[in-house]
């Protein structure tokens, strides 16, 4: 795992073995920050990062000058070891042990930006379209970025703007207005 650019660009990162996780690859999250970079004053914009793993977009973030993020994820191995990172790299990223759609369901607080990766064959991916929205998750003109296999298909959810693919990586971008990306 690599950061790609900010103040750790280069920076590699040793992930240990075990954790169940299948991190997004370089080549498809360039793609997403070169998408992002023209979207995101990453200084002021508040960054909810479901199914986090490892923490990659979230540590790219902290790197690019984010400093209000939030990762979930229900592997207490995944948070403890970007826990470690996040702290290693001077990073401030809070973390929380929870199943996403429990922290979904509980969640009052709402983002500029919320990324979700969840497994590729989980059954309701689109149930995370609609907690975000049904919650008020997503702040006005916030922007939903759900990571996907290619069965899964969100054109039809609301605020869908667009589709990126890279490689077998699948992108669904949702606004929370009617502002094209």
């Amino acid at each position: 795992m690599r950061i790609i650019n900010g103040t750790h660009r280069g920076k590699i990162i040793t992930v240990p073995r075990g954790l169940p996780v299948r991190p997004t690859t370089d080549f498809a999250k360039e793609g997403l920050f070169n998408i992002l970079n023209n979207k995101i004053d990453y200084e002021n914009t508040t960054f909810l990062d479901l199914f986090s793993g490892t923490g990659h977009i979230s540590l790219e973030l902290a790197s690019r000058g984010s400093k209000n993020i939030t990762a979930v994820d229900m592997n207490s191995k995944c948070i403890g070891f970007l826990r470690a990172i996040s702290k290693e790299l001077g990073f401030n990223i809070n973390t929380i042990k929870s199943d996403v759609f429990s922290f979904l369901k509980q969640n009052k607080n709402s983002s500029d930006l919320i990324f979700a990766d969840p497994p590729y064959d989980l059954a309701n991916i689109a149930e995370i379209h609609e907690l975000v929205f049904a919650g008020g998750l997503l702040k006005p003109e916030g922007l939903l970025i759900i990571e996907h296999g290619s069965k899964t298909n969100l054109e039809n959810c609301r605020g869908f703007t667009q589709h990126r693919k890279y490689g077998n990586v699948n992108f669904s971008f949702f606004v929370n207005a009617e502002v094209k990306i």
